[in-house]
């Protein structure tokens, strides 16, 4: 044989087996693993060189025949082929490769067989004891494979499955397999089929399937059915969903869900989605013509609940979502949620519409260096379990918010050593209807009459700039010096009801304050301030103490309209005063309402940390009102400063502590000590075990009567979990919160769940209780089952994993 002729026979053994590489990767993995593949001229570098090593090279003339034989390892483009021989027929332009063929792809893909027949155009073929273990841990075996015209590719007698074989019985049967008779891969029409397939659990077969048939892994989209879903309620009965989805172009798509329910019957769903290069946008619509609209009835009772005409019986709801990149500095986007009541999206779990409390927005934002713009438009949906309009409905009383404003800068360069930094906030509220709270049967206290929100319009603007600068002396104290100016607008229009029940508030003799009801309302306040902090580090050989002694001083005059009632108060209307706000120069959660007069914070903070991996942190901490009016005593639409402990000129105590170990073990416990009697006013302790093979928490709450918002009575509760895994994959869960005033267990739930590296099973059994209501009228116990599979690369299947991620037992 010529040199030409050698190196043209090599040349085309190195290519055909090239193409054996890519034939065998791209069939079992891209059927199994249901990856988009990567393009095969990507797999193979330009320039690649091929390195072929075998102990012998045989050259058979007679037979036209060129053979590798013995430890043949070809590499090419970072593709590996393993055979013990190699041969390539120049007669029928095929190559075979036999003897422990194993195949190693460049992206680590393994694939193993004994023997490979291919022609060298890659049209045809054929591959004895195929089998493939991919990247992402998938598994494929067939008897054989055969390869006709290029494009249709046949399994014969396939499995495939997502769980790794055991490695002390790699025979036995995986947890989940599919068998199949036959996988039929055609690359023209891009799908894949399976006949006379059987699914396979812990190897017994658990469901036939004649023929089915999926999108090629080589498409991203592709339309087809999607795996079904189940839920239960006990209002709408057992449902089943079954979604299809719709590839109708690369850029966009729909999927439509149809879900019967035993009791409701038929509720329809569509949602499509569009993408583009800076952004993407939703809308889904979905409704039903409920059966029996009779089981929301608030009372019970069959009102009008039988009738065709009913308005109850049709619900739906059309929702959208959007977001889309201006530039890599600003982002628009909206969220939306229309719907025929209060509740429907909530009662049928519509995904992504389901909150208790749903926020529709449209919204600008943007964000560059040290600059901060975020405007948007907002309303609240809560959805609440009430079927038809009511004038108490908390839904009703939601304001739109058009718009509200937020604006924050920071300069880079100091100004007179110092951070300054300016922020604007601006909003407007609209309210249809009055939020008033008045005493109750529970609420027998005049001073709980409060508003809550007015019934009208108002607008308010707010400007602030705040300086400040830190000084460390030689001894260690740091001194932080701080300037801070605000100013403020507000405009309001108020309605005859709103004006009434300004006027009846103010007119109570227990609360003692006229009322200044105005259409503007102007305010500035300017502090001064002064923090000092001296930490002090004291050592030794296996532990380390910080102790930081802290004061500060706000030095400013009084808040306009303290005196008075009429302002309206909309973003301040609840805070909490503990340890974690103790240092805060304006303890207010909001801008409506700001703090007046000179105050002063001590505390004391300490933080340890061990050799033995033990550490600790505890703060401790009293406020001071030195001059001027306390903001906190002050009337105000919602009572905002009662029960703060802020609302006396000397505060209640505010403390906590905490430790962490490397066992696993923490706890920590805040409280508010009432600043003569060191009485409990509020108090939560939480203590935890995560460890092998338990987890534990417990968690306790104690909140003194607050009859200024409705809670005559103290309340106190305590909630535990646990989880212990008694087995390798097996795990047991429960949870329960106890009311100590009402004796009753409001909550509890148990349940157990399966995990490895391919299958997941939970089910969980939960009830809820009402305990504000006496034995003979409290509403029946509300129980749900909830339970979830899941197998690696096919799906889930049982109730959504959003409703059980609420459970203790999602880890």
């Amino acid at each position: 044989m010529t040199s030409d002729r050698k190196s043209a026979c090599l040349a085309r053994l190195y290519g055909a087996t090239a193409l054996a590489c890519v034939f065998i990767y791209v069939l079992p993995a891209a059927l199994l693993s249901a990856q988009e593949l990567p393009d095969i001229g990507e797999s193979v570098p330009e320039g690649s060189q091929m390195l072929l090593e075998a102990d012998t090279l045989v050259y058979d003339n007679d037979a036209n025949t060129v053979t590798a034989v013995g430890g043949v390892q070809i590499d090419y483009g970072g593709n590996r082929l393993v055979a013990q021989r190699v041969t390539y027929d120049r007669k029928t332009s095929r190559l075979i490769a036999s003897g422990n063929v194993e195949i190693v792809d460049s992206s680590g893909t393994k694939i193993f067989s004994d023997e490979i027949d291919i022609t060298d155009d890659f049209g045809d073929g054929f591959v004895n004891a195929l089998r493939v273990e991919t990247v992402d841990k998938t598994y494929f075996a067939a008897e054989s494979a055969e390869r006709k015209g290029g494009v249709l590719t046949t399994f014969n007698n396939g499995v495939y499955t997502a769980c790794e074989p055991c490695e002390e019985k790699p025979d036995q049967a995986p947890i989940w397999r599919i068998k199949a008779r036959k996988i039929i891969w055609d690359g023209r029409a891009k799908t894949v089929r399976f006949e006379n397939s059987r699914f396979e659990f812990f190897g017994f077969p658990l469901a036939f399937l004649p023929s089915f048939e999926i999108a090629d892994p080589t498409v991203k989209r592709k339309s087809g059915f999607l795996f079904p879903g189940i839920n239960y309620k006990s209002e709408l009965g057992v449902g089943v969903s079954i979604p299809y989805y719709l590839a109708l172009s690369p850029t966009y798509d729909l999927t439509l869900t149809g879900t019967g329910y035993t009791k409701q019957g038929f509720l329809g769903e569509a949602e499509w989605r569009q993408r583009f290069n800076n952004g993407e946008y939703t809308l889904k619509i979905a409704g039903i013509h409920q059966n029996d609209p009779e089981a929301f009835n608030d009372t019970g009772e069959n009102v009008d609940s039988g009738r065709e005409d009913d308005p109850n019986k049709f619900r739906g709801m059309v929702g959208t979502t959007g977001r889309f990149d201006i530039n890599p500095r600003w982002v628009f986007g909206w969220e939306a949620l229309v719907q025929t009541d209060k509740n429907f999206s909530r009662t049928y779990e519509i995904d992504g519409y389901s909150d208790s409390t749903h926020q529709s927005e449209i919204y600008l934002v943007g964000l560059h260096d040290r600059n901060y713009f975020d405007l948007r438009g907002v309303y609240f949906q809560v959805q609440e379990d009430r079927f038809n309009s009511d004038p108490d409905s908390i839904s009703e009383k939601q304001p739109w918010v058009l718009p509200s404003f937020d604006y924050s800068y920071t300069p880079d360069a100091p100004l007179a050593g110092g951070e300054l930094n300016i922020d604007v906030n601006a909003r407007t509220i609209l309210r249809d209807e009055l939020d008033r709270v008045i005493p109750s049967a529970l609420t027998p206290d005049p001073k709980s009459d409060v508003i809550r929100g007015i019934d009208g319009n108002s607008t308010r603007i707010t400007a602030e700039a705040e300086w400040k600068r830190s000084f460390v002396t030689d001894g260690g104290l740091v001194v932080t010096p701080l300037l801070h100016f605000q100013s403020d607008a507000t405009y309001a229009s108020y309605s005859n009801a709103s004006l009434d029940a300004i006027n009846d508030m103010a007119g109570d003799p227990d609360i003692g304050v006229a009322a200044d009801i105005r259409s503007a309302y102007y305010r500035a306040m300017a502090t001064a301030g002064l923090e000092l902090r001296w930490p002090v580090l004291f050592s030794t050989t296996s532990a380390t103490h910080v102790l930081e002694p802290m004061a500060q001083v706000f030095a400013r005059p009084d808040a306009a309209y303290e005196e008075t009632l009429g302002l309206p108060n909309e973003d301040a209307q609840s805070f909490v005063f503990d340890a974690s706000t103790l240092f805060e120069r304006d303890k207010f959660s909001g801008y409506d309402r700001i703090e007046g007069g000179s105050r002063a914070n001590i505390g004391l903070r300490y933080s340890g940390a061990f050799g033995n991996g033990w550490a600790t942190n505890a703060l401790f901490g009293q406020s001071y009102q030195l001059g001027g009016d306390n903001p906190f005593a002050a009337a105000d639409l919602v009572n905002v400063g009662a029960y703060s402990g802020l609302d006396t000129d000397t505060s209640d105590y505010v403390g906590l502590v905490g430790f962490t170990t490397p066992v696993g073990l923490s706890a920590s416990t805040s409280a508010r000590f009432d600043e003569q009697s060191f009485e409990v006013r509020r108090a939560e302790v939480k203590v935890g075990y995560a460890g092998t093979p338990i987890s534990v928490t417990a968690k306790y709450a104690f909140i003194q009567a607050q009859p200024l918002y409705g809670f005559s009575d103290d309340r106190r509760e305590v909630t535990l979990a646990a989880s212990g895994r008694f087995h390798e994959n097996w795990r047991a869960f429960g949870s329960g919160t106890y009311d100590f005033e009402s004796g009753v267990l409001v909550r509890d739930l148990i349940g157990f769940a399966y995990d490895d590296e391919c299958f997941t099973y939970m089910m969980t059994l939960s009830t809820k209780r009402d305990p504000n209501r006496i034995e003979s009228e409290r509403e029946p116990d509300e129980r749900s089952i909830g339970f979830n599979i899941s197998f690696r690369t096919l799906g889930d299947f049982g109730s959504s994993t959003s409703t059980l991620a609420d459970t203790f037992g999602e880890e």
